[in-house]
């Protein structure tokens, strides 16, 4: 299981094949691969946004996530997972978190991977501020919400 918090730009498909191919032992093993990919979008809250600065509380924000992948563990016969969150400045249409989770069976790779990447965006400590035309920008002050809560 891997978490890992990036400053600047991440190419998660490469991120995925690359964590992939360390995972000694476990080839035959997982049937399914689910993959969550969250991009940076041009409007918030009926707005265009230019750019977005992600801040992060270093050493909470890793802990809070180990914690929510220990959970989804707990939760479903999960074989591996990464976790990878971007912070600082990004652009619409950049990379911003990668939740990829290897199980089994689809439907624990599915669920798992759904539980992580809701939990992430409802407690894990990170803050947006989103750059608006000219102004100096807002605080996002709630995420969008997810199908299902946690």
């Amino acid at each position: 299981m891997a978490v890992v918090i990036v400053q600047g730009g991440f190419d998660p498909w490469q991120e995925i094949q690359g964590y992939q191919n360390t995972l000694d032992g476990m080839s035959g093993k997982f049937g399914a691969t689910s993959v969550f990919v969250g991009t940076m979008r041009d409007f918030n809250a009926g707005d265009p946004v230019k750019g977005m600065t992600l801040e992060h509380y270093p050493g909470m924000s890793e802990k809070q996530l180990e914690t929510i992948v220990a959970e989804a563990q707990q939760q479903w016969p999960v074989l591996d997972s990464l976790v990878m969150h971007r912070v600082g400045d990004i652009l619409p249409n950049e990379p911003i978190v990668l939740v990829a989770v290897w199980a089994s069976h689809r439907g624990d790779a599915f669920d798992a991977c759904r539980y992580i990447m809701e939990a992430l965006k409802s407690r894990a400590p990170f803050w947006k501020k989103e750059r608006l035309g000219s102004e100096d920008g807002r605080w996002v002050g709630e995420n969008t919400k997810g199908y299902k809560s946690v």
